[in-house]
């Protein structure tokens, strides 16, 4: 047997040991570009940090404020050696001056369209706002690197359960021509709920080899 073969895929992690690992302005500072990763995504006030919380049962692992757009930088926290979640800086940013903005962005797609080790993005978007225009952009990005995402439909306890289930049809009904590479869901940091639906989501992402392929 070849001693450059691959390693094999880890078993699933278990999320409730999720530690912080560092913190990123640019691609050159990230952790090595091996393992495997998820990124969450989604506009500042999509509640990226609180669902990551409420996740991995850690109030305090991903930072959160009552002013949208606070993660500036590229989170890592890490599930075992080679597991990793990732905080990405939200977009559609507060207020912060255009050239942050800018420098934000760019960072964001280097690290969509060259991180290796990148398996798959869980896309955040508020239940009652969703497919944005930066939402959609986003989406485009993901379908056209052929990169899994799965949706999380958020702040669903600010909806009764007729019109948040409603938004998710008309949301799958949408995407129903990419069901193979995008999937959704509703999701409630508040409450903790959808929380199983969105481990098996991760679990399969986080122990596949195979990666998409990046234009």
């Amino acid at each position: 047997m070849s001693d450059t073969a691959p390693d094999p895929a880890p078993a699933a992690p278990n999320y409730r040991k999720a530690a912080y690992l560092t913190s990123a302005a640019k691609l050159s500072q990230c952790p090595p570009d091996e393992g495997w990763e998820v990124a969450f995504a989604g506009r500042s006030n999509a509640g990226k940090s609180s669902a990551i919380n409420s996740l991995t049962g850690n109030s305090k692992l991903a930072k959160t404020s009552r002013t949208p757009g606070r993660t500036q930088l590229i989170n890592f926290f890490e599930l075992s050696a080679r597991q990793r979640l990732v905080d990405l800086p939200g977009y559609g940013y507060a207020k912060v001056p255009l050239a942050i903005k800018r420098e934000w962005t760019k960072q964001l797609e280097n690290y969509l369209q060259q991180r290796r080790c990148l398996r798959g993005l869980i896309l955040l978007m508020d239940v009652r706002h969703p497919l944005q225009a930066f939402d959609r952009q986003m989406l485009d990005w993901a379908l056209a690197a052929a990169m899994p995402v799965h949706i999380l439909l958020t702040k669903a306890d600010k909806l009764k359960k007729g019109p948040a289930t409603s938004t998710l049809l008309k949301l799958r009904a949408e995407l129903e021509p990419h069901h193979g590479l995008v999937s959704a869901q509703l999701f409630s940091a508040l409450k903790h709920s959808g929380h199983e639906q969105l481990l098996a989501v991760l679990d399969n992402w986080l122990t596949n080899e195979k990666e998409f392929t990046r234009l």
